[in-house]
């Protein structure tokens, strides 16, 4: 495997964001050699740029993390939405197929029909009901025409970098500082640890010649963003964060005012093909959410990190 990984070179798109930082920093402390590209490195709506950083990475693998993500601003601007998260990773799957490159696309369960409950497969419906959502699909449908052979990770809820602090560790942040708790409870989906995130993805770059749309989350049953909070302070408190359980209000997504945009109710992501792949089970939700909080409770510079 060494002499494999001095022939490996990956092309980290997103590589300033929360799941691209991370990956990077695990290639490399795999052994790999990683070129990190953040948005001070490429305009992604420049497809000219984009297509020469591609030309010139020298690069045998090739993941993009890099998107336009938050709805509002997918809302507020369509035309860029549309251009980095649809037309730029089409340019990038052209050119890996072109020059023999290994190329992850990582796409959004938001792509997914939110209309019914459950686990949704790989083959479930897709509807998105916001512009981020479409512009993600779109890009799903380029890539897989350009380049049948990509891959496409679908990832959701993706937690565990406190340098890119997500939902249960601003939670977690609330909780250690004594303000009042509350979390929606009627919208369901599945999280995604960014260290086995991480893992899935060295593994399907290096390891396995999977393609198609595959779902990259952890186990278990489809839980609320309610559910989702409850966990990380159970685990708070376990762990010696919180010396007990604070309560946690339910609220309806309905009535969140600051999202001007839909979001999608049911988005849950079965992780059944995944496991097949890598021949084991994938952690539950539970038991990563336990791992990460334990790290936490470790280090004494949590705190100060997610402030």
């Amino acid at each position: 495997m060494a002499k494999l990984r001095v022939m490996y070179r990956t092309l980290v798109f997103g590589a300033g964001g929360r799941v691209g930082s991370r990956l990077a920093a695990h290639l490399e402390k795999e052994g790999m050699e990683v070129v990190g590209c953040g948005r001070n490195a490429c305009d992604l709506k420049d497809l000219k740029a984009l297509k020469n950083v591609l030309l010139s990475s020298g690069a045998t693998h090739v993941v993009n993390c890099a998107a336009v993500s938050g709805l509002e601003a997918c809302l507020d601007d369509p035309e860029t939405a549309h251009r980095v998260n649809a037309m730029a990773p089409e340019m990038m799957a052209r050119i890996c197929r072109l020059e023999g490159m290994r190329f992850i696309h990582l796409s959004t369960d938001y792509v997914l029909d939110g209309r019914r409950g459950g686990l949704k497969t790989e083959s479930d419906k897709c509807r998105p009901v916001n512009v981020y959502g479409e512009s993600k699909l779109e890009a799903e449908l380029r890539v897989r025409e350009e380049m049948p052979e990509a891959l496409i990770a679908r990832v959701s809820w993706v937690f565990g970098n406190p340098e890119r602090p997500s939902f249960p560790e601003m939670v977690l942040r609330k909780a250690l500082n004594g303000e009042p708790l509350s979390a929606v409870a009627d919208k369901w989906s599945m999280p995604a640890w960014v260290e086995d995130l991480c893992g899935w993805l060295r593994f399907l770059a290096y390891e396995s010649d999977a393609s198609g749309v595959l779902h990259l989350c952890q186990s278990g049953e489809p839980v609320s963003w309610h559910g989702y909070a409850v966990t990380a302070l159970k685990c708070a408190v376990k762990h010696g964060l919180l010396p007990s359980l604070p309560p946690v209000a339910e609220q309806k997504l309905d009535e969140q005012a600051g999202f001007r945009d839909a979001r999608p109710r049911h988005t849950a992501m079965s992780c059944e093909r995944l496991a097949s792949l890598m021949e084991r089970p994938v952690r539950t939700y539970e038991e990563a959410i336990d791992l990460a909080v334990a790290r936490y409770a470790s280090d004494p510079t949590f705190l100060s990190r997610i402030s």
